[in-house]
């Protein structure tokens, strides 16, 4: 089996490996099957798609909807990087799954509306499904709503021209689309489970989320609501593309 890509900006190595971690778990891949590229340390390496089944991008703190002018340097570059990678993963409709900040990258390279007016707090989501998401190969086995962790300052408010609705929330109206056949993005994360949402609330409580003073909270309301759905559309993205 060729390996699948997993492209991430994580610059915390705890949360980093958590995040592999989970993709590797919810996927069914080894690490020999999932290779990974930090962008935040180092340059995007030279790509040859056809060595893999498919890309999945990761979270982080990036938002790509912030003006140019607050953004790093290292988010500057990991943005052109991006749109230089996504000119030909779009023209060749190249597996792709990207997670949260998926929805930055994808959605607004292809022309969506990205900005702060549907972020969510770190917490649990009801996922809804639409008509077209029921139908979609890689929503099978879900059934039509189902819970999952947010936590994003941005979000898509207008799809990309082309893009089918896969899904919404009652806070988000677009919490996972599809472009063309195969390229997908997700607003809530497919790979968090209850552990992963604890790691990265002690993590990220500084990063204005959420008042680091409430971390505890956040934690104990999201208990509350067991996640063990989402990650079955990690599994079914790597059945479905592995070659």
């Amino acid at each position: 089996m060729k390996p699948f890509l997993l492209l991430a900006t994580r610059a915390e190595d705890v949360a980093a490996d958590g995040e592999y971690e989970a993709f590797c778990r919810y996927g069914g891949l080894t690490p020999d099957q999932l290779h990974r590229v930090r962008l935040e340390a180092r340059p995007m390496p030279r790509l040859d798609l056809d060595e893999y089944s498919g890309i999945i991008v990761g979270g982080g703190p990036f938002n790509s909807s912030d003006p140019d002018s607050e953004k790093s340097d290292t988010q500057r570059r990991v943005e052109r990087e991006f749109v230089t990678l996504l000119d030909e993963v779009v023209d060749r409709d190249f597996p792709f799954l990207g997670a949260c900040y998926g929805v930055g990258t994808l959605g607004k390279y292809a022309g969506g509306v990205v900005d702060r007016l549907y972020g969510e707090a770190v917490g649990v989501a009801t996922v809804e499904l639409t008509q077209e998401g029921m139908a979609d190969p890689l929503l099978a086995g879900l059934p039509p709503a189902f819970t999952a962790y947010v936590g994003h300052k941005e979000a898509m408010r207008g799809l990309p021209p082309g893009a089918v609705r896969l899904a919404l929330s009652p806070r988000s109206p677009v919490q996972m689309f599809r472009l063309r056949a195969n390229l997908y993005a997700t607003q809530f994360h497919p790979e968090l489970d209850f552990a992963g949402l604890t790691q990265r609330v002690h993590v990220y409580s500084g990063y204005g989320y959420f008042d680091a003073s409430e971390a505890e909270d956040v934690i104990t309301r999201a208990a509350a609501h067991p996640v063990t759905l989402p990650m079955r559309i990690l599994r079914n993205f790597v059945e479905r593309y592995r070659r």
